[in-house]
Parts: structure tokens; sequence; C-alpha cells
């Protein structure tokens, strides 16, 4: 009898770059930046977050964004999936204290619930399930431009203290290192947005290689101020129990609701993938700035999140390709604004 090597199903996504998270996580515990390292990694950090957020604007074509305004009504559903349906479940988490999470998980938690939604996920999701793929692009990049002033403000008025502290400083913060750059980016699209299409590639490993970076200096923080001793493994099967429940909840209100407003088919899909989800790209940058040496603990609940949304997104997205198309004349928008990638 021939040995066959054993694979994992097609439907379940291993990310390579969640396992460079991962890796970057266990490097961080076991080598940690302290000391002078430390300042110069903070350094570097800051410096990476703001060239992200500066390819952000310079890549968002201000005509796409403008074009997909028309599908107005797509938009602030996902929207209020995001920055209202998703933080009062987190607001609602606080009744889980200190009987199932910890206050310190649960401020996680919640700053999950604030961040914007995934643009690159969504896309490919709504792509696979036949939806509408241009208004997801719109939607997440809506999403996305909304997240930078939206998610500081309500991280301030939610997270109060918890959060380590946030002041009129933090919010100048997130202005200098992440606002600034973004709209620096989009004045200068102009001039280097075809550099930026044809190495798009390498911008990429830019983009990864500066979220790896904020990660392993959040994470060394961490280790240094000693918080992970207060992370037991039950826990984190807690967390992830909870978070589990937070999507299911999530994926329904966004498929159903959409369903109940009058939403065809292939607008949908758009909107549970993008309503659904949340950025890693976005969130750790800002907790980084907002949270300083608690930010390890903050974005767990985030990264966690993250894989579970790809491996049940991707099921869901297959599932949905198999199904019967329906007329979509009562859509708001029809199968020819729709192309599948």
């Amino acid at each position: 009898m021939s040995r066959r090597t054993p694979r994992l199903p097609s439907w379940l996504p291993v990310d390579p770059y969640i396992m460079a998270l991962i890796g970057t996580v266990v490097l961080a515990a076991l080598l940690p930046a302290s000391g002078t390292a430390a300042d110069v990694a903070g350094g570097a950090s800051t410096g990476a977050v703001a060239f992200l957020f500066f390819l952000y604007g310079a890549r968002l074509s201000t005509a796409e964004a403008v074009e997909g305004l028309r599908h107005w009504r797509l938009h602030l559903t996902v929207l209020a999936c995001t920055f209202v349906a998703f933080p009062l479940l987190g607001l609602a988490s606080r009744g889980l204290v200190p009987y199932v999470l910890t206050p310190q998980l649960q401020s996680g938690l919640l700053f999950l619930c604030l961040v914007p939604s995934t643009i690159q996920s969504s896309i490919a999701f709504t792509s696979i399930a036949r939806g509408n793929v241009p208004a997801a692009i719109c939607a997440g990049s809506f999403s996305s431009i909304a997240g930078i002033f939206v998610t500081p403000l309500l991280a301030a008025a939610l997270l109060g203290n918890n959060g380590g502290g946030f002041s009129a400083d933090a919010l100048l913060k997130i202005g200098v290192q992440l606002l600034l750059p973004f709209l620096a980016g989009q004045l200068l699209r102009r001039w280097i947005g075809g550099f930026l299409t044809r190495h798009k590639k390498i911008l990429g490993l830019v983009d990864r290689g500066s979220i790896l970076l904020v990660v392993y200096t959040a994470f060394s923080e961490g280790m240094v101020a000693g918080i992970w001793h207060q992370v037991t493994p039950a826990r984190l099967g807690a967390l992830l129990a909870v978070e589990a429940v937070l999507l299911a909840a999530m994926l329904a209100l966004s498929w159903y609701g959409a369903k109940r407003l009058g939403f065809g088919r292939e607008d949908r899909i758009a909107i549970q993938f993008a309503g659904s989800k949340k950025s890693l790209a976005s969130g750790l940058p800002m907790a980084s700035v907002l949270f300083g040496a608690q930010a390890s603990l903050a974005v767990l609940p985030l990264m966690l999140f993250h894989q579970m949304q790809l491996m049940v997104c991707a099921v869901i997205a297959k599932r949905r390709a198999r199904d019967p198309l329906e007329d979509t004349s009562g859509s708001t928008a029809s199968r020819e604004t729709a192309p599948v990638g």
C-alpha cells in the first residue's frame, strides 16, 4: 500500500503570515527587547507604523472611493456593523468579568470590536462567493478610513483608564502617527501611485514586515513588564469560546439583517464579509499607540479573532459559491457591476 502524505483540508487556510506572527510572539517571549534595544525597536516601530499608513493613503484611489459612494446604503450598513453592532457586543462582554475573562482580556476584546474592517480578505471572500466585489472594495476602504478617526474616539469613550490612560495626548499621537501620513499619501498619490502599483508585491512585504515589528515591540514590552503571568490556558480557552460566539453573532446579523433591509444576494455577501471581520493591519498599529506596555494583551484577542475569521469565512465563501443565483433586479448592484476574480 502506498503511503500518502497527510494534508490539511483545502478549506482550512493556514496563513503563512499568521505563522510569522506566532513566530514573532515566540521570539519576543524568548528574546524581548529591553534597555537601549527597546528604545531602538520602539523608534523603528513608530516609523514603520507611520510609513504603513502613508502607503495606505497612497494606494487608495480617490476616483474609486467617489464611484463607490453611489452604494451608500450598503456602506452605511457595513459601517453600522463595524462601529455600532460590534462595539455593543463588546460592551456586553463586561458581564463576563471576572468569571470568564480577566479585565485585561475583556479590554482587548472590546478594542477588537472597535477596529475597522478588513480590505483584502473581504474582497477575496466576496469574489469566491460570487458577491458584489466593487462594493466590498469600497466598503473595506471606507471602513479603514473611518477607523482612523472613529476607533481612537470610541476607545477613549468606552475603554477609559482600562485602555492604558487615554487622553488628548494619545489622540494627538494617533493624528500625528496615523492620520497625517495617510493624508500625505493621498496628496502624493498622483506622483507615486504608478510606482506603488508596479512594485506592489515588494511593498506588500514592507507592509507585513512593519506589522511584525509592531508585534515584536508590543510583546517585548509585555514580557519586560511581566503582564503575561496574568494569562492562563483556561482563560485563553474561554477567550476563544467568547470570540467564536462573537463571530457567529456578527455573521448572522450581517447576513439576515441585510436581507431584512432588502439587499440582493450579491450585496448581502459583500455586507457579510466586510461587516463581520476586523483588520489586524489597522488594529495592531493603533493598539501600539493607545495601549503602550499593555498592547500585547490588547492585541491578543485581535490576533486570535483574525485567524478564526479567516477559517470560518473561507468555509462560508465556498458554500455561498455553490448557492443558486437569484434575480438581481432588486439588488443595489447588478451582475455586470460585480465581476469575480
